[in-house]
């Protein structure tokens, strides 16, 4: 932040309320599938491994609500619906995809981190144990 920003409470619900429904474990794998082209929702339901049929539901609606994916229905029997990313949708490809790329980059060093992390909890934990250990 500039030392001249102004912090605007109102501002952060919004990018709360939207990264919730960005960055949620179901709307980052459909937005990723959907960043392969334009999928009919049980090929989406397929692809995205253990999502309910009520959840990936909510999570299309949510995203075409947002703006992220449209929705278009063919008039056929059965009807047809296909679901792609709109051009917001694909912009928040790109970043879902540099985020993914920077997990797989400091894959290791956060294993490590989590490691050394658990290790000192578990020492911690044996000295609380035994007052005496210290």
């Amino acid at each position: 932040m500039s030392p001249g920003h102004i912090h605007v409470p109102t501002d952060c619900r919004t990018v709360t309320e939207i990264l919730s429904r960005v960055g949620d474990k179901w709307s980052v794998q459909v937005v990723v599938q959907l960043g392969e082209g334009s999928r009919r929702f049980n090929e989406l339901r397929r692809s995205v491994t253990g999502i309910s049929q009520r959840m990936l539901t909510l999570t299309l609606r949510g995203l075409e609500r947002d703006g992220l994916v449209t929705r278009t229905v063919y008039p056929t029997i059965p009807p047809r619906v296909d679901y792609q990313l709109t051009g917001l949708g694909c912009s928040l490809l790109k970043t879902v995809r540099g985020l993914g790329e920077w997990a797989i980059v400091n894959r290791d060093e956060i294993l490590d981190a989590r490691r050394r992390f658990d290790e000192g909890a578990a020492d911690q934990e044996v000295h609380q144990q035994r007052p005496d250990a210290a």
